[in-house]
């Protein structure tokens, strides 16, 4: 009795967040800082001391360290809502073991890591069979995000949802038009949704780097030039997180004591980490039957960084057949100013078109799990706190407002008239890199991406006859309804005589 009436005493947080690894430190201090009671609990006690210090440091915020998990469940004001920011697959498992045995009917557990979507809904089934509530909910937006205000995205019960929405809503990033939180939908769709994001993501870093190859190596740019550049498109239409970061970087001194100073960005090695995200999406993708070439090109772009000694050694043997890579200089006759302005445009349309991929692949899973996904919501709830965050969202939410049916952003009338007014420029930035032998994936895969879907007849006509004539897959005609079959081999002879 006594023991239960110093837990009630002591239960004086209104949310509880297990895992303190950077983003759930940030998002805990985030939490306290707007004025909400929090309790922290981290299996390394260190940590646990470390967040106690920061919130002290920065304001005396009313966090508070718990060193187990019955006394952190117990610490927290009924009904119990507790983040769990762990690494993603078995640690949340065996967190939610852990302060599950300590939780009662009708307290939350709210997993922000990036998580597979499926994995989710297990949870939430494994959660509902013991009077749990669950969200699965995307956080992004880096530490800083975290720290200052994300995009977040939550998936799961309803009531878990509005048992917390209130702190949510003054954690989350603030724009215009509201924090950037929505309640998403049903089953794993907030983890889902941070799933594509971060293939949409995948899509935009590819692009930047491409737009970057090609000014430093057709156009001859220094890093400096490349600063000033990157920073003046941020002022216009490109205005976004990652070209705002781009810029910062080509001004950054590399401050190792190599001898040979110049831009740190020279010295990193051109080998790309992941951690999965891009990779599911584009699986997803294919299993939805959903077109998301920029995107996969972007992850195969990241396969093939990857090959670094395989490709010095290529480097070496197309040398030997006289293929050799030079960029020392940039090519010559080309005309700089218009260079720049082509591959704004070529960036901005390219840039679209991965966006429009992977709203399409949302609609299409909105679709099959009948999560009713609100795409121009998500739009909004993207203009602030997440990586992919950038000015022209708003005009995304716009178009699926105007027309929750649209088809493609493609063909929304102010983007089909954007994309046709940037055209040309696109055309002579991928065929300026092709001719100079720089690779440039993501915009080529967006270039074709748009001129397959502006034609109203593809070559796909032969396809299908070629499927039919090996195995008798059946076409249909244009003239006439149904399923036809043609003994092909057997007119093809009797053409022949």
């Amino acid at each position: 009795m006594e023991g239960g009436a110093a837990a009630a005493a002591q239960a004086l947080s209104r949310i509880g967040l297990a895992g303190l690894a950077v983003m759930g430190q940030n998002l805990a201090l985030n939490v306290a800082d707007k004025g909400f009671a929090i309790s922290v609990y981290n299996r390394t006690t260190s940590k646990i001391d470390e967040t106690v210090e920061r919130a002290r440091r920065e304001g005396q915020l009313p966090l508070f360290g718990q060193y187990n998990p019955r006394d952190f469940v117990l610490s927290i004001q009924k009904p119990r809502s507790v983040i769990i920011l762990v690494k993603a697959g078995a640690p949340v498992d065996q967190t939610i073991a852990a302060l599950s045995e300590h939780m009662e009917p009708g307290d939350t557990i709210i997993d922000g890591g990036n998580e597979w979507y499926e994995n989710t809904e297990r949870r939430i089934s494994e959660a509902s069979a013991k009077g749990l509530l669950y969200l699965g909910m995307g956080v992004s937006g880096g530490e800083d995000g975290a720290r200052n205000g994300p995009s977040l995205m939550p998936g799961g019960s309803h009531q878990a949802y509005l048992n917390v929405r209130d702190i949510l809503e003054k954690v989350a990033a603030q724009v215009e038009d509201g924090p950037c939180v929505t309640y998403i939908g049903e089953g794993g769709s907030g983890n889902f949704v941070k799933m594509v994001h971060n293939g949409i993501e995948y899509g935009d870093m590819q692009l930047i780097s491409e737009a970057y190859d090609v000014l430093k190596n057709v156009g001859g740019l220094s890093n400096s030039e490349l600063a000033d550049i990157f920073a003046e498109w941020n002022t216009g239409e490109l205005e976004s997180f990652l070209i705002e970061i781009t810029a910062d970087i080509f001004n950054v001194r590399d401050e190792e004591e190599t001898g040979n100073k110049g831009e740190l960005v020279d010295k990193i090695l051109d080998k790309t980490g992941m951690k999965g995200t891009g990779k599911w999406t584009v699986q997803q993708a294919a299993e939805l039957s959903i077109a998301a070439p920029t995107i996969a090109a972007s992850l195969d772009s990241r396969y093939m960084s990857g090959l670094k000694e395989e490709r010095q050694n290529a480097a070496q043997i197309f040398k030997k057949e006289g293929l050799e890579e030079d960029f020392s200089s940039p090519i010559s006759g080309v005309d700089k100013k218009r260079l720049i302005d082509d591959v704004r445009q070529a960036l901005y349309a390219s840039k679209i078109c991965s966006y429009a991929q992977g709203m399409n692949l949302l609609r299409a899973k909105s679709v099959e799990k009948g999560w009713g996904l609100n795409l121009g919501e998500l739009a909004r709830i993207w203009k602030g706190g997440c990586i992919i965050r950038a000015v022209f969202l708003d005009r995304i939410k716009k178009a699926y407002q105007r027309n929750p049916g649209l088809a493609n952003l493609l063909v929304d009338p102010e983007f089909a008239r954007e994309m046709v007014a940037r055209q040309g420029g696109w055309r002579r930035v991928v065929g300026l890199a092709i001719q100079n032998g720089i690779s440039v994936p993501g915009m080529s895969a967006s270039l074709q991406y748009f001129d397959t879907y502006r034609r109203s007849r593809l070559p796909a006509n032969l396809v299908q006859a070629q499927r039919d004539y090996f195995g008798a897959h059946t076409y249909e005609r244009v003239d006439k309804e149904g399923a036809f079959h043609t003994e092909w081999s057997k007119l093809a002879r009797k053409a022949r005589i």
